[in-house]
């Protein structure tokens, strides 16, 4: 076990003590040089480093230890794994045996359309004919990674294949049933609401600690309910269980219990040569397990984030994930910083960098403008006001202001943290009659109409889903939870064949809207039924 203070000197952590250059080893010119393309000019020697990581080994593949690219904000971060990805494709390793992590579908998807961009710009007698498209199948967040080699290995290790997903509503209404039938509901104190005992019941999961460790550290005020928590907690696993349902945290928790047998650990990790991950800050315990588990010795483990931004501690995030990850090796993992950023001027660096040297624990990083920045820039200012009335007052204020100085209202913008956040500046706005127009809200998965269908879909695919047919079930005119609940239990009863809902009398309100949706039910459900999607 390393000390805090070798620790320090191989990473560059600790507070106001700069990275000692022999912990960035000398990169030579020709592990630098690459296909020249007008892309990869565009990069500065930092992100250069990043991308020509590595080298080829006797076999002629490519070959590369752990790195780490410490990605200060706006330095090009997405632009530099993109290269990273085209380099690797046009040295030789195929596209299939990439795994790229990341936390959102729509990143993956914008790094895989700048890497065939870059791809596209090398001539043609430079790159292997095969790969002259960048298509990666393993590309995407860890949870759909995880469904996806689950669905492939999931009778090894005791799950059904035709496993269904649940969202994060209806896992929160699955354990709202479990909790009307423990009776915890209607108790004389007031018990947790099913979204406060889901995010209990993730934040166990994700940063495997114990329950009353989780109670104590993050939910205090749910302590008095522990045993009643556990109980609830069991019912919902065995209400999972009974449906053949997953929710998200069981994504990553069955990984894991994938990764933990030696023989499928091996079989998973021999998928990938090359494991690239983003935003790294943002992985909990239970994510950074899997890694260590695909890559022991973290040969093609490549991971980019920034310390400085971890702001998702509350969802289980851990820093110390990244402050720790070079130490996880032997030799310690390379660590390339990207300090050139593209996006702010000096003025508003220069306020980050003083905040960010106040860390007790960090990488230590001094942000640099590339755009030019006039001397007359004005400097950030920080304002604090007594409440959201006068935050809210301070900044309308401050918006006419600057438009009576010459800055028209589309040019300006009020930034904020969550969309509720506005609502008092909202009602300022209207009341000075101002008008504006707001960005964000309600996603498109989460409308009701939408998760309406998605239900109908859901049951189709897994009859047993219950949480999905409740759903559907009340859709119906007349029908509420008691009606609902005894058409589930003549339909579980009847073995989930669609035909025993016909044994259900429906109100006559729905009369015509159950023909229907029975209907439905039987086409879609059709397992030998052709797809024409």
């Amino acid at each position: 076990m390393r000390g805090h203070s070798d620790l320090d000197k191989l990473t560059g952590l600790g507070h106001n003590t700069p990275v000692p250059s022999d912990t960035l080893p000398e990169i030579s010119a020709k592990s630098l040089a690459g296909p020249p393309t007008e892309a990869t000019a565009a990069l500065n020697p930092q992100q250069l480093r990043a991308v020509h990581h590595g080298g080829r080994s006797q076999a002629g593949a490519w070959t590369a230890g752990p790195l780490l690219v410490i990605a200060g904000a706006g330095t090009g971060k997405t632009n530099t794994l993109a290269h990273r990805v085209a380099h690797l494709v046009l040295n030789g390793v195929a596209p299939e045996r990439i795994l790229l992590l990341t936390f959102s579908r729509r990143a993956a998807e914008e790094m895989l359309r700048r890497a065939h961009r870059i791809v596209a710009q090398v001539p043609a007698a430079m790159r292997r004919p095969a790969f002259a498209v960048v298509r990666l199948p393993w590309a995407g967040t860890f949870h759909s990674v995880a469904n996806r080699l689950l669905r492939r290995y999931a009778r090894r290790i005791d799950l059904e294949p035709v496993f269904s997903v649940m969202d994060r509503g209806d896992s929160a209404d699955l354990l709202d049933v479990a909790r009307h039938e423990l009776e915890f509901s209607s108790k004389e104190r007031r018990f947790p609401r099913k979204d406060t005992c889901l995010a209990v019941y993730s934040h166990c999961v994700n940063t495997r600690l114990p329950l009353n460790r989780v109670l104590g550290d993050a939910y205090p005020w749910c302590a008095e309910w522990e045993s009643e928590l556990k109980a609830l907690f069991r019912r919902y696993v065995e209400a999972k269980l009974a449906q053949m349902a997953l929710d998200f945290d069981d994504l990553l928790l069955y990984w894991h219990t994938l990764m933990q047998d030696a023989s499928l650990a091996q079989e998973v990790a021999a998928l990938f040569d090359h494991v690239l991950v983003d935003e790294y800050q943002d992985t909990n315990s239970l994510q950074a397990e899997i890694l260590l588990a695909l890559k022991p010795l973290g040969e093609g483990l490549c991971v980019v984030g920034d310390d400085a931004q971890s702001i998702y501690s509350f969802r289980a995030a851990n820093v110390s994930n990244i402050l720790d990850f070079p130490s996880r090796f032997s030799p310690p993992a390379r660590v390339v910083k990207l300090e050139d950023n593209y996006r702010s001027t000096q003025p508003i660096l220069g306020a980050a960098n003083r905040l960010m040297a106040e860390a007790s624990r960090q990488y230590q990083k001094e942000l640099r403008a590339r755009r030019a920045t006039s001397e007359s820039a004005a400097r950030p200012r920080h304002v604090t006001l007594l409440d959201d009335q006068a935050q809210a007052q301070y900044v309308v204020e401050s918006v006419l202001a600057a438009r009576e100085e010459g800055v028209a209202l589309r040019r300006q913008a009020v930034l904020f943290r969550s969309s509720h956040h506005s609502d008092v500046l909202e009602l300022e706005l209207t009341r000075r009659n101002i008008p504006y127009v707001k960005y964000g809200g309600l996603k498109f998965l989460e409308a009701a109409h939408v998760k309406d269908l998605l239900a109908i879909l859901r049951w189709a695919d897994n009859p047993k889903s219950r949480i999905a047919a409740f759903r559907v079930l009340q859709l119906m005119p007349g029908v509420g939870p008691g009606s609902a609940d005894r058409c589930w239990k003549g339909f579980e009863a009847g073995g989930y064949d669609w035909s025993a809902l016909a044994g259900f009398r429906a109100p006559a309100a729905a009369t015509e809207d159950w023909a229907a949706l029975l209907v439905l039910l039987s086409q879609v459900g059709d397992a030998s039924a052709p797809w024409h999607g």
